[in-house]
Formats: structure tokens, C-alpha cells, sequence
């Protein structure tokens, strides 16, 4: 059997992306359906490179002394790494990787023949985590043993599939899944475009639909009383002012735009914007508040966010952060007293609130010392980094290292060196208002920097 090396990969890679297209439109069809094919081949093979690496990497570790309970820390942001993932990506890899090759042979099989694709093969062993493995090899076979069984099947009636022989084989354990699962109930918050964010909860289905169901009903009737708003609208409003406590805007306090606005609430929201888009420039500015990515917003956006803390008396508090020549942040005035609580803010407004990671999408956690201080490392902006807890966590593992290659009138960047020797460089994203630097000429042989 031929070796697979990284290097043949490229070169195919290059093929495909160099070679020419057939004008055939059968033959066009039939070129995407291969591709298909090995794209899911590829996630296959790479299943089976993950669960070798872990393997190799775990052996290196017991053997260079590294307890037990520390064998195969940051093994899950190496593959993340090499995948162009985050972190949370990369664990989901490496735990698919090490139950394919264990208990689900069939589901690879048919990863890599192309007849699963990679998110089809995850669903099928996400359905079967609760099982022992003697059953789980008894639904792998059942399920994925036949290639053509597989043919017309959707993913949902594929999830269903599985869940249904999993509550044959074991409902104790499905039972104490979905209890688990209960438990597990929470509420997260992200972006969405144009300035807004998704409120999602995660609850049984009895409460989100009670839930559902007042909202509904409440925005109905209110809409049946003459109210303007959308139900959807009304919904959302309602939502904020039983959680949260504040006052319905009255519908007849629509603005020039004939939009009812949002109930006005006392939170702290972090508006970043340049003095000149303050005033009326057009340089775009950023939202963000804790543990939510910040969003682009255009600079009138941003001025009427603030103009509307001050105006609804909701509170306003504006800092100041402080750019070299070129745009680089560099230093920012600071609410509180002690100076490593506004340095560790300074290293998060930097990285804009995400983690300076490459790939990691998670929210900044922690103020992550890229010398270490037994090594030399100082606290300082330049020696400093935000980092999410998972990938604070992973570089502690023996064999990773890290050091800014970045000049001081650049953008920050870090490059991380992994226990395999894989370099990758992570660049802090551009403030705003950021241009990238370059010369200008003024005159014969005089020029300026500019940004």
C-alpha cells in the first residue's frame, strides 16, 4: 500500500485548482459529484491521520513523564490548527476520530467512499454517544454497513435513523441523556448583522413552547388593540421587559422613520469610533459589549446609539483609546485604579474581544503572558494576548511556544509554534479606521508615512 504523503496532496490540490474546465455540461455535473466524493474521502483520511496523531503524541507524552491526567492537552488545537478551525471544532474532530476508529468502522468506511459526507458521519455519532459499545458497533453495522442502504437518504431521516434504533437498544440511557440534557439547559447571546444579536435559549421543549406561547399570545392582543408593531416586533419587545424589567415604549412615540424603536435599557454596550466619525465623519466604529464579537457598524449607526443612551437617560460612558501614527492601539484610559485589570481590557479591545488564537472565534477569557514569566516575560501590552480558556490552557502543554515578531509600530502578531514544529501567525485585527501603512511622495527623494 502507497504512503500518503502531504506533499502528493499539494500537488493535487494544484491540479485541481490549474487544470482547465470541460465545456461538457454533463461532464460538469458529473466533475462536482466527484468532488464531493473527495471531499468526503479527504475527511476521512483525515479522521484516521488525527486519531494516529493523537495516539503518537499521547505515547511521546507518557513517555517524556507528562501524569496521566495531563496526557493529550492541546492535542485537539494542534488538529484545530491544522484545520483552520477553533479550538471547540477541533475537540469535535478528535473525539469523531477516536470513536470512527473504535467503535463506528462502517461510518468511516462510508465517509471515505463518499457515500456520508463529514456532518452526516458527526450527526450519526453524536446520536450513539449514550450507547455502550457493543451497541454502538450494532447500529454502526445496521446503519452504514451497506453503502447503497445510505443512497436518497437525507440527513434528517439519517438522525432519525439513529436515534430511533439508539431508544431501542438502551432507552435507560437515552432517558438519562435527555435528563442530562436538561441540565444543560443556558442561554448565550451572539451577533447578528446590522447591529443586532441573537437571545437564544436553550430549554425543554414544554417551556420553550410555554414560553413561545404567552409571547404569542400577549403580541396578538396587543396587535389586535391597534398596536403598529409587528408581531415579531412585539415579541421581542415583551421578551426584554418581563426579563428585564424596563418600560414598553408607548407605539406612539414612533421616530422620523416610522419605526417604533427598542425599549432603551441600562447596560453597559461598548462603542468604539473616532473623534472625527464622533463628529460627523464617515469612519465606521464597533459595538461590543462582554462576551459577545464585536460588529461593524456604519459611523451614523454608531452616533445614534449614543445619542440615544443619552437621550432616554439610560447612561452614557465614553473611553478613550489611544492609536500611534499608523492606527495601532496602543493604550486606553481605564474606569478602574488597578492597571492590570485595564491592561488585561486593553490586550481584549486589541484582539477586538476574540481570542488572538488563528481561527478561535470563542471570546476573549483570559490576559495570556506569550513569554511566560519564568522565561522572561514581561507584563506588558506587547507581551500580552487575550485569549479564550481553551486555548490559554492548550499552549500550557509541553512542546508549544510562542513570541511576537511584530515591530512596535505594527499590528500585533504572535506566532504560535506547535509541538509537531507547524508555525502559524495570528495578526491582531485592524482597529477602526485602520488603513494599511504606506509612503507617500512629497517631493523628489522626500516621502511620509501615512495610514
Amino acid at each position: 500500500m502507497a504512503t500518503i504523503t502531504a506533499e502528493q496532496v499539494r500537488e493535487f490540490c494544484a491540479l485541481l485548482t490549474s487544470g482547465a474546465m470541460q465545456d461538457d455540461p454533463e461532464a460538469q455535473i458529473e466533475l462536482i459529484s466527484s468532488l464531493e466524493m473527495l471531499k468526503s474521502a479527504a475527511c476521512g483520511v483525515q479522521a484516521e491521520a488525527t486519531m494516529a496523531y493523537d495516539a503518537a503524541r499521547r505515547s511521546a507524552q507518557a513517555a517524556a513523564g507528562v501524569p496521566a491526567a495531563r496526557q493529550g492537552c492541546g492535542i485537539a488545537s494542534e488538529v484545530a490548527l491544522a484545520r483552520k478551525e477553533s479550538p471547540h471544532r477541533g475537540q469535535l474532530h478528535v473525539g469523531f476520530a477516536k470513536v470512527a476508529h473504535a467503535e463506528m468502522p462502517h461510518t468511516l468506511a462510508r465517509l471515505k467512499d463518499g457515500s456520508l459526507n463529514e456532518f452526516r458521519a458527526h450527526q450519526v455519532a453524536r446520536e450513539t454517544a449514550c450507547l455502550s459499545v457493543e451497541q454502538r458497533l450494532f447500529v454502526d453495522e445496521e446503519l452504514c454497513a451497506d453503502p447503497t442502504a445510505l443512497i436518497g437518504v437525507g440527513t434528517r431521516e439519517l438522525i432519525v435513523r439513529a436515534r430511533r434504533m439508539a431508544a431501542e437498544l438502551d432507552p435507560a440511557a437515552v432517558a438519562r441523556r435527555a435528563l442530562q440534557a436538561e441540565a444543560d439547559r443556558t442561554v448565550t447571546v451572539r451577533p447578528a448583522p446590522d447591529t443586532m444579536g441573537y437571545l437564544t435559549a436553550l430549554m425543554p421543549v414544554p417551556q420553550a413552547v410555554a414560553a413561545y406561547a404567552a409571547l404569542t399570545r400577549d403580541a396578538q392582543a396587543m396587535r389586535s388593540a391597534g398596536d403598529p408593531r409587528s408581531k415579531g416586533q412585539l415579541m421581542a419587545d415583551l421578551l426584554l421587559v418581563r426579563v428585564t424589567g424596563v418600560d414598553l415604549p408607548d407605539s406612539a412615540s414612533i421616530i422620523e422613520d416610522g419605526v417604533v424603536p427598542a425599549p432603551a435599557v441600562p447596560v453597559t454596550l461598548d462603542v468604539t469610533i473616532s473623534d472625527a466619525a464622533l463628529a460627523g465623519g464617515h469612519a465606521p466604529g464597533e459595538v461590543r459589549a462582554d462576551g459577545v464579537a464585536p460588529v461593524v457598524v456604519p459611523a451614523e449607526v454608531a452616533r445614534i446609539l449614543v445619542a440615544r443612551a443619552l437621550a432616554q437617560g439610560v447612561g452614557a460612558w465614553f473611553r478613550q483609546l489611544y492609536l500611534n501614527p499608523i492606527g495601532r492601539l496602543v493604550a486606553m484610559t481605564s474606569r478602574q485604579r488597578c492597571f492590570p485589570d485595564g491592561l488585561a481590557e486593553l490586550l481584549a479591545y486589541r484582539g477586538a474581544g476574540i481570542c488572538a488564537t488563528p481561527w478561535c472565534d470563542a471570546p476573549v477569557r483570559h490576559a495570556d503572558h506569550i513569554t511566560p514569566i519564568d522565561e522572561g516575560g514581561q507584563t506588558s501590552a506587547d507581551n500580552g494576548q487575550g485569549l479564550c480558556e481553551a486555548c490559554n490552557h492548550a499552549k500550557q502543554a509541553p512542546g508549544w511556544r510562542q513570541h511576537v515578531v511584530s515591530q512596535p509600530r505594527e499590528r500585533h502578531q504572535v506566532e504560535t509554534i506547535t509541538p509537531s514544529g507547524h508555525r502559524y501567525l495570528a495578526t491582531a485585527p485592524a482597529p477602526v479606521g485602520w488603513r494599511e501603512p504606506r509612503y507617500i511622495q512629497l517631493g523628489p527623494g522626500r516621502y511620509r508615512l501615512v495610514a
